[in-house]
């Protein structure tokens, strides 16, 4: 289940998301665009957007706790975001992933498809390759 970022959650967030600081964390507060994800109560993830050209949700980060991984709770927290952009006449959710990590492929399961990439080679943010993918809600 997802619950909007309260104050309290900072602590939380930066366990989750060691290069976070306040003042990025309070972006994400004010503007209502960050969830704890919720098992029995227990806070076990996060997941943080915004909003690309005031009209494309950017997942930027979706977290789970290692010791919660496995349990469809990224699923869940994914297909209950992507209903509540619906109700808000959101057409298309957009995220990245590096392409050496496994969330790639829970979104490719959840209908996520490529749609472009960043490399970042030469800079002080060398990393592999930042995979963009997008999914339509329209049906």
């Amino acid at each position: 289940m997802l619950k909007e970022l309260t104050n309290e959650d900072f602590k939380f967030v930066k366990e989750l998301l060691l290069r976070i600081n306040e003042e990025q964390f309070n972006i994400f507060l004010s503007s209502k665009t960050g969830f704890c994800i919720y098992k029995d109560n227990i806070k076990v993830g996060i997941l943080l957007y915004s909003i690309l050209w005031e009209k494309f949700p950017f997942i930027q980060h979706l977290i789970i706790k290692e010791k919660y991984r496995n349990q469809k709770l990224g699923t869940n927290a994914l297909i209950q975001f992507e209903n509540l952009m619906n109700s808000k006449n959101y057409k298309i959710i957009l995220l990245s992933t590096q392409i050496d990590e496994k969330a790639q492929f829970l979104y490719r399961k959840l209908g996520y498809i490529d749609c472009g990439g960043l490399v970042l080679e030469n800079t002080p943010f060398d990393q592999p390759l930042e995979l963009f993918m997008k999914k339509n809600l329209i049906k």
